[in-house]
């Protein structure tokens, strides 16, 4: 069973014009929701989300520096609003939509508090292939 984790992403809504926030799996499944946000809708954003973050890392070099580069944040732009995602755990990503005026570092900021308190309670390790046959 896994644990109700929907107080992290409520507490993360605190920051003035953030509106929704969900946890992710690396496979686009949703694990978590924010009150606010209803499941079906959580579920194809978590997806999306997944997509997003996959392309990020694919575009890392583009950014620069030797190497691959790391992938730390998408932060993606609107006409409405903002899309913040972010690493939470091995195999997880939390992801926020916020209004066009939210303060930003103050968003990112709290989505990183959240993730680092909660560290391994908000990892998704990666499915595994039981053998089983559908």
């Amino acid at each position: 069973m896994n644990p109700d984790l929907s107080w992290v992403l409520n507490d993360v809504l605190q920051v003035n014009g953030a509106r929704h926030a969900i946890l992710v799996s690396a496979d686009g499944l949703l694990l978590e929701r924010s009150t606010d946000i209803t499941r079906d809708a959580a579920e194809t954003y978590a997806a999306a989300v997944s997509s997003m973050q996959s392309l990020s890392r694919a575009i890392a070099p583009f950014a620069g520096g030797s190497g691959n580069g790391k992938w730390r944040q998408t932060l993606l732009e609107y006409e409405h609003g903002w899309i913040f995602v972010i690493a939470a755990g091995s195999g997880a990503y939390m992801a926020a939509a916020a209004a066009p005026d939210v303060d930003m570092e103050a968003m990112s900021f709290r989505m990183q508090q959240q993730v680092t308190a909660l560290g391994k309670a908000m990892t998704a390790p990666p499915r595994e292939n039981t053998g089983i046959e559908g």
